[in-house]
């Protein structure tokens, strides 16, 4: 190509069948072939493919597949071998010509694709986000039978009940009602069976809990600047079955489940909700950034942003692909004294301090 001294073309795994290669122009003209993605299935079959069809374009019938320039690469992964071994052999091939090469600090490697790479979801768990919907579309659709059973089950109830007052036969109703409480399985009857306790709890104006002998008091009706009690937790006014429990399967009250409304049952008092952000350098630095934001505040809501390097569970190094990265976009943490540089002064253990 008159364009460039040393051409590379990138690709990933996923080109179809090895009969697909020789479509593509750019494995003829290509000094150099990059197949990215490398932790995902298929990718050393792929390897293989390539090196093959390069064998074939360059009429190398005396070399073998390994021995082409294919690469193997994992640009996602930290400290990737592949990207590493495909680094110094362009900057060999671009030494060749004339570009001025100097010794690198990255060691040299010996393989041509990552080694390290492994793919983020096995191949076991591919359908892993379908099972989840699935298993969703399951659960609500369980709960719309379930809620038929127990509007069918309130209705034979009230029947039965009219004709015992009544005085006349309630067989075949008994009947209909075994059959129709058969179809509610136990989890459904229990939720149902709870829930006038459930009303009765917070119709109270504190909820009393004991924990570890401790006991713990929240108020749970406030009143407004006009004189209205206002509830904390407002509950539904369903009479009908049915209706009652589509709601406690499908939202039902904070701190149960399924959490829609959230995993605790009340909002912590007193609790500023300013979040204190800071993340940048060294851990002394953003200390004192931390300082500066929570000065004069009653509750402390630190935020820590860390740098790539951290991120990933590396160290500080002098190296080119590490150097520039440490205390960027985030605070630089290795060490456990790092960390307590980073909090020092703030009591991480006060229950107006939340730290993440």
């Amino acid at each position: 190509m008159p364009y460039a001294d040393v051409s590379l073309y990138v690709m990933t795994p996923e080109f179809g069948a090895a009969s697909q290669l020789e479509k593509i122009d750019m494995l003829d003209f290509a000094d150099v072939v990059a197949i990215n993605k490398f932790e995902r299935r298929g990718a050393q079959d792929a390897l293989r493919d390539v090196g093959r069809q390069l064998v074939r374009n360059r009429e190398a019938f005396g070399s073998g597949p390994e021995e082409m320039p294919v690469f193997g690469t994992s640009a996602a992964t930290f400290h990737d071998d592949g990207v590493t071994a495909l680094y110094q052999h362009l900057r060999d091939l671009l030494g060749a010509h004339g570009l001025p090469v100097r010794p690198g600090a990255l060691p040299e490697v010996s393989v041509r694709h990552s080694s390290g790479a492994a793919q983020i979801v096995p191949p076991s768990r591919a359908r892993y986000l379908a099972e989840i919907a699935e298993t969703v579309r399951t659960y609500h659709a369980h709960t719309l039978d379930q809620a038929e059973a127990a509007r069918r089950v309130q209705r034979l109830t009230a029947v039965r009940d009219e004709l015992a007052d009544a005085r006349a036969d309630t067989g075949a109703v008994d009947r209909l009602l075994v059959e129709a409480q058969g179809c509610s399985t136990r989890n459904p009857r229990r939720v149902l069976e709870q829930w006038p306790r459930t009303v009765q709890t917070y119709a109270d104006d504190e909820l009393v809990v004991t924990v570890g002998g401790r006991e713990s008091r929240t108020r749970l009706v406030r009143e407004s600047l006009s004189g209205s009690r206002v509830p904390r937790v407002a509950l539904p006014r369903y009479a009908d079955h049915g209706e009652l429990l589509r709601f406690l399967r499908e939202e039902h009250l904070p701190g149960s489940f399924p959490f829609t409304a959230g995993v605790f049952p009340f909002k912590r008092e007193g609790e500023e909700p300013t979040r204190m952000f800071a993340g940048e350098g060294d851990p002394f630095r953003t200390n004192r950034r931390f300082t500066l934001l929570s000065e004069g505040s009653e509750a402390t809501r630190l935020s820590t942003a860390f740098d790539s390097v951290t991120l990933y569970g590396r160290d500080p190094d002098p190296r080119p692909d590490i150097y520039g990265k440490v205390g960027t976009s985030g605070v630089s943490v290795a060490t456990l004294e790092d960390m307590k540089a980073l909090f020092n002064g703030f009591d991480l253990v006060a229950p107006t301090t939340r730290s993440r």
